[in-house]
């Protein structure tokens, strides 16, 4: 399922949802201009490595920067274009929505917590990997965590690949539910395999983004609805 787009209005223009979209265009531009050797020295310095976090305490050579800053830093760092497309168009969706809710300040801090919780988490069920793991869709999953909670039965316009191409308009709760299971499944399975021949999908960083971005949500105690027809909550 892939979302085209919500029937769900907004208050207020999505600031902050606009300029993460920027901030990861431009990043991943900025390594499209490096060659092979220099982008993956960004990557592996960057990119959250669980291994690392594990070895921190004892390994001299391994600073406390170079162990957690990449919790903050790999959330802006794609592998690819269809890495890079997919992640901003789910933020694109239900990102504005959320920030409406929450307010600017607060949702850029919701998100930034989510990407750093999904990174925990990752890092959890992973820690002898040494792959480096980027990229926004942990942070955006805590969006689509809230959105869930905050607009359960807003309209998702939705592309459903199947024999052929059809749209369909679901409840968000649909659209989103479905989709967690596909990452909570995905991730299951990724523990019945040795750590160095999972995939390259951070699947748990998925699940643990949505879990702490409904937490979150709680948390950060959004502000009432600005209009009776709302989905409610």
């Amino acid at each position: 399922m892939i979302p085209l787009r919500d029937r769900n209005p907004t208050y207020s223009t999505p600031v902050v949802t606009i300029a993460l979209v920027a901030v990861n265009v431009l990043a991943f531009i900025y390594e499209l201009t490096l060659g092979e050797l220099d982008l993956r020295r960004l990557v592996f310095t960057f990119g959250m490595v669980p291994a690392r976090v594990v070895a921190f305490p004892t390994a001299a050579h391994i600073s406390f920067g170079n162990a957690f800053m990449p919790l903050f830093t790999s959330m802006f760092l794609h592998g690819g274009w269809l890495h890079l497309l997919g992640n901003m168009w789910f933020l694109w969706i239900f990102g504005d929505n959320v920030e409406d809710r929450l307010g600017h300040f607060r949702f850029l801090l919701f998100y930034l917590l989510a990407g750093l919780g999904a990174g925990v988490v990752h890092t959890l069920f992973n820690l002898t990997s040494s792959l480096p793991a980027i990229g926004a869709s942990g942070a955006v999953s805590g969006v689509m965590g809230a959105y869930l909670v905050l607009f359960p039965s807003s309209r998702v316009l939705t592309l459903i690949p199947a024999f052929f191409l059809f749209t369909v308009e679901l409840p968000a709760f649909v659209m989103i539910l479905y989709w967690f299971f596909i990452q909570l499944v995905s991730g299951w399975a990724t523990t019945l395999v040795p750590v160095a021949e999972r995939g390259g999908v951070a699947w748990w960083a998925h699940v643990g983004g949505f879990l702490v971005g409904i937490w979150l949500l709680y948390v950060f105690r959004p502000r009432p609805r600005k209009r009776a027809f709302y989905a409610p909550w």
